[in-house]
């Protein structure tokens, strides 16, 4: 099983541990296209301050992120799973997971980035700012450079089991499971039961919630028809829409009652 998720907006601080090394993360195939995002994102905000806030679409507030950006070659590195914060990742709690689980979200989560494409979670990455909205004057659009690049990698990830897509819009333009790979795929979404609405906040703190649920319980679906199962054997209410036809990946709604 892989699953794809969203960052966050919110990072921990970068610490005091050793810099980043492009080689050493997950997906090697990204070398290449990572080191471009990240060359020309330190030119850019070791520059003119005011234009990098302006291309990375940051308000006054966040004007300190400039200055970090500046110094992601040199800054300490962290697990990206400490990095990212907010909704979704306080409710999957990685550091309150057993050895066990721990060592299955090493095997199976990616969380997708516009610096540096899809990182798992033990991959030591320094805090940066730095969405998959951005456009940087060399390279262009973020999407559409990470779409380039992960045409050939994604499909090699994902092997021959399940992927389970938990990104948000934005974050799945940068890959769209393709044919076989397709097939196997599932995009969820959290409904408030009673109105049938996607409530952000509870969405995402609902996702976090099925990721631990699945790594805690060994689940290992290996398909979606196999996923709706499991998720209703651990409690979730479920709808599914299997496609009519090959190729496409399937759709599941998890419904729930209360938003907290």
């Amino acid at each position: 099983m892989l699953v794809l998720l969203p960052p966050s907006e919110g990072k921990a601080s970068s610490g005091r541990g050793a810099p980043l090394k492009l080689e050493s993360l997950s997906l090697p195939g990204l070398t290449d296209a990572r080191a471009a995002v990240l060359g020309e994102l330190v030119e850019l905000c070791g520059g003119d301050e005011d234009k990098a806030r302006d291309v990375l679409g940051l308000s006054e507030g966040l004007r300190g992120e400039v200055a970090k950006n500046a110094e992601l070659r040199t800054a300490g590195a962290r697990p990206a799973g400490e990095i990212y914060t907010g909704v979704l990742y306080d409710a999957l709690d990685l550091a309150s997971l057993d050895a066990a689980a721990k060592r299955r979200a090493g095997r199976s989560l990616l969380v997708f980035s516009g610096l540096w494409g899809a990182v798992g979670v033990n991959d030591r990455i320094p805090s940066y700012r730095c969405s998959m909205g951005v456009k940087l004057p060399g390279l262009g659009a973020l999407g559409a450079h990470w779409r380039a690049a992960m045409a050939d990698v994604l499909p090699e990830a994902a092997g021959g089991g399940l992927v389970l897509d938990l990104r948000s819009s934005a974050y799945a333009a940068a890959w769209k499971p393709k044919g076989e790979v397709a097939g196997r795929t599932a995009s969820v979404r959290v409904l408030h039961a009673p109105t049938r609405k996607v409530v952000s906040h509870f969405n995402k703190a609902t996702k976090g919630r099925i990721v631990r649920s699945l790594l805690s319980a060994g689940a290992a679906p290996k398909g979606p028809a196999e996923l709706v199962e499991a998720l209703r054997d651990l409690g979730y209410e479920v709808e599914a829409t299997e496609p009519a036809k090959a190729g496409v990946a399937w759709s599941l709604d998890v419904l729930v009652e209360e938003i907290h």
